[in-house]
């Protein structure tokens, strides 16, 4: 098939869940190898590869581990040996497994894990909070949030593409909100393969791959003599991650339309906004909600959806925010202890306007935890917070908890 020859781009619109659409994903990039061990509410990923291996309608080699810890390592040896490999979980499950996943990435292995956000016990709590994801930030990961079926159907062959890109080879766990995106059904259009395969190449570890032929040193005991150096070229990657994510965007906009005009973010109705919004995953429903409704009113606000939150858009999202007055920054998380007793979110947006000459007021909001509702009244709320501090002398107490109970 050559470039100049036309494919079917979608092929069925169905109405699906965030995990449904995710396995619909997988299916799509033909993953070789699939690792599976029930969480909530991660499983429905498990359970709806299982039906579409099971319908004959997927080919891949589908393994249940006994814990989070060996699926993990599943995967992370599958991909090693030059499978397409796939996995997820939630929570505590995540946790549990946490030492495959600092390995896999400081191994450079393209992997991709969905992560099904649900608060860390104790107390047990199902609902969603993006702490679980937020614990590999630091180590090397791809991590981004979706707020969509529809995005994470494209985001898996777009994490692929990413992850797998020679410059890359990095890990990527793709993050959505549990119950409210997990479980939530939307009408998604599902590509066709002809169409994925122009986007999305065969998997490739090229020389780096671990095979019989190939007799390559994988984990040595490296210590001082050139730990200090591996380190440096996992950074130099998530570097390079930024122009590959670029790359991919605009390959992916020329296949499947204009889907997304930026890869890190969206701006909703923020072109003549003073003050503005930022969160990450389902928030974005209810704070674009409480844009509608306050532009009637004559507010001149805005809400930005942050979607990659590692590697962080620091120049992209410096330009987007220094053009406002105030920011409010809703976290889904917890940093108990952290600069001014702001969230995750909150410093990584704070530090990235450090330089800007117009540098806006910025407030705080934590919400949402244990997956309590956010519901639109709390929105307009933090908009009317964050306007106040756009005219405010001095911002002391800038922190505040939404929707809890005092």
């Amino acid at each position: 098939m050559t470039a100049t020859q036309p494919v079917t781009v979608y092929e069925t619109e169905e109405l699906l869940t965030g995990c449904q659409a995710v396995s619909h994903g997988v299916r799509l990039a033909d993953v070789d190898v699939v690792s599976a061990y029930p969480i909530r509410p991660y499983t429905e990923v498990m359970d709806q590869i299982s039906k579409l291996i099971a319908d004959g309608q997927f080919d891949a080699e589908y393994i249940i581990a006994d814990s989070e810890h060996s699926q993990f390592e599943i995967v992370k040896h599958a991909s090693s040996v030059g499978a397409r490999a796939f996995a997820g979980s939630s929570g505590t499950g995540w946790a549990y497994g946490f030492e495959a996943l600092v390995v896999t990435a400081t191994d450079r292995l393209p992997v991709l894990f969905l992560v099904g956000n649900r608060a860390l016990d104790d107390p047990g709590a199902f609902g969603v909070e993006h702490n679980d994801a937020l614990a590999v930030r630091d180590m090397g990961w791809l991590l981004f949030w979706v707020t969509t079926p529809q995005e994470a159907l494209e985001h898996v062959l777009l994490g692929y593409r990413i992850a797998e890109d020679p410059r890359v080879r990095m890990p990527c766990a793709l993050a959505m909100d549990g119950a409210f995106l997990t479980h939530s059904q939307h009408l998604v259009k599902i590509p066709s393969k002809e169409a994925v395969k122009r986007f999305l190449p065969p998997y490739s570890l090229g020389d780096r791959v671990l095979h019989p032929d190939n007799p390559i040193s994988i984990a040595p005991q490296a210590n001082e003599d050139w730990v200090m150096e591996l380190r440096r070229q996992n950074w130099e990657a998530a570097r390079r991650a930024r122009i590959v994510i670029q790359e991919a965007y605009r390959e992916f906009n020329a296949i499947f339309g204009d889907r997304y005009p930026t890869p890190y973010f969206d701006e909703y109705m923020t072109d003549d906004a003073e003050v503005v919004l930022i969160g990450m995953g389902t928030v974005a429903a209810p704070g674009r909600t409480a844009v509608r409704r306050l532009r009637k009113a004559g507010h001149k606000v805005g809400y930005v959806n942050l979607r990659w939150f590692r590697p962080f858009p620091t120049v992209e999202l410096r330009d987007c925010l220094s053009r406002f007055k105030a920011v409010g920054v809703i976290d889904r998380d917890f940093a108990h202890g952290s600069p001014d007793d702001g969230g995750a979110l909150l410093h990584e947006v704070r530090s990235c306007l450090y330089p800007a000459r117009n540098r806006p007021a910025v407030v705080n909001f934590i919400t949402g935890l244990g997956g309590r509702d956010v519901p639109i009244a709390d929105a307009i709320k933090m908009f009317e917070i964050t306007e106040q501090a756009a005219t405010a002398d001095h911002l002391d107490g800038f922190v505040t908890w939404i929707g809890v109970r005092e």
